[in-house]
């Protein structure tokens, strides 16, 4: 991502037309936000990540213990504007409600310092997912062993996978999922990302009085007309 974008052309949580995004005069890709349910962080640490290939070892930003909505904002790519090719644009913690005056890199924990400008720090992601979590969490209730079997891939119909492709737990491509062994509703939630494997900057919104508002996946599917190659 070579420049951050201006509140204004930045789309997270924000139904309607995007505009300045899609096909040459349309009004822009429409958008729809969709609710994942709350991520519980009892430990404050939120970890991003792709939860299929780095859970564990993901970007941790520090935020204050609680719990928190996560919204999923998803962009109708399709050229006839009809529903029929949806894809991930953002994934979304809400940290607090006001007005985004700003769009800014984070610096998550063992950073040096910022990126470089116009640089962030993001998630590599290689099987199309992304994922926020309590890093303490996963490290404390995620079992020994192989997770791929255990967890992600065991055969039912509440394996990760599954929940994450089934229409009828959220939405097809989106979950909301216990950690192993939770007592305190330990979760990861998961969505689809964007176009698939990349790398994706994780970001903030800020209120002009430096309220961090929410932290959002960028899954760059909502860029200007110049940038959708």
């Amino acid at each position: 991502m070579s420049d951050f974008p201006a509140p204004d052309t930045f789309f997270a949580l924000r139904p309607g037309p995007a505009a300045g995004t899609g096909p040459a005069g349309s009004p822009g890709l429409r958008l729809t936000v969709h609710d994942l349910g709350e991520l519980v962080l009892p430990s404050g640490r939120l970890e991003a990540s792709d939860p299929f290939t780095l859970l564990g070892e993901g970007l941790v930003v520090q935020v204050e213990p609680g719990r928190y909505p996560v919204r999923v904002t998803v962009a109708d790519v399709s050229d006839e504007q009809d529903g029929s090719h949806l894809r991930e644009a953002y994934l979304s913690v809400v940290l607090a409600d006001g007005e985004v005056a700003a769009v800014e890199p984070v610096v998550p924990e063992g950073a040096d310092g910022p990126p470089e400008a116009g640089a962030a720090f993001g998630v590599p992601v290689d099987a199309g997912t992304v994922a926020f979590a309590d890093a303490d969490a996963v490290a404390r209730l995620m079992p020994d062993g192989d997770w791929y079997e255990e967890v992600f891939d065991d055969g039912t119909d509440t394996s990760w996978f599954a929940l994450t492709d089934s229409p009828d737990h959220l939405r097809e491509g989106s979950a909301n999922i216990l950690l192993p062994g939770a007592r305190d509703g330990e979760n990861v939630v998961i969505s689809h990302s964007g176009w698939g494997d990349g790398f994706y900057p994780l970001v903030r919104t800020v209120a002009a009085d430096g309220t961090v508002l929410g932290l959002h996946l960028d899954l760059l599917v909502a860029l200007p007309d110049e940038d959708d190659d």
